[in-house]
């Protein structure tokens, strides 16, 4: 009688086992990573306050050329610039370094989730002006953070983070 007991438990204990749902362990999502690097244009030659659009003065050509060694070490994928003089000729010696195409955007028109979604995974490059900038980055973050830029500011970089859908943000003056 106790061996039948015995053998009633052992035949339950493996049915009751062999009905338990498996659990399948789930692979973690690899995460994907999309850093913007956004700039302030160098500072431009005001020496005619009629010129919309100036080019850069030697203390902006300098700080260009220093814009490119300050991002060497990042493994930039693209390079966006307003169409402007002093935008372009600041990006210009990035782009020349890293050998990259020059994109334009219009800071006007930018429906920021596409443009998040066209380089997802990437590492990019933004340069605009002393208001589009922070507003650009305000739009990346999803939060009014920022304000405008002082006009004779040209020090900024904001860095955007944002891992599987999820902005991060710091704001430094490089000199």
């Amino acid at each position: 009688m106790k061996i039948e007991k015995l053998l009633v438990l052992v035949l339950c204990f493996a049915f009751l086992t062999s009905c338990k749902e498996e659990k399948v362990l789930e692979q973690p999502m690899e995460s994907v990573v999309t850093t913007f690097y956004l700039i302030r244009h160098a500072e431009k030659d005001r020496s005619n306050p009629e010129n919309t659009d100036p080019e850069l003065n030697q203390d902006g050509l300098g700080r260009a050329i220093r814009w490119a060694e300050v991002l060497d070490l990042v493994p930039l994928d693209a390079v966006y610039s307003t169409d402007y003089e002093r935008t372009t000729m600041t990006a210009a010696p990035t782009t020349v370094k890293k050998e990259l195409t020059l994109q334009y955007y219009d800071p006007k028109d930018i429906d920021v989730a596409q443009f998040i979604s066209d380089n997802l995974g990437q590492n990019v490059l933004i340069v605009g002006h002393s208001n589009t900038t922070p507003e650009f980055v305000n739009k990346l973050i999803g939060t009014q953070k920022y304000d405008d830029i002082d006009d004779y500011d040209n020090s900024n970089l904001f860095i955007v983070q944002i891992v599987n859908g999820k902005a991060t943000d710091i704001r430094l003056k490089i000199n």
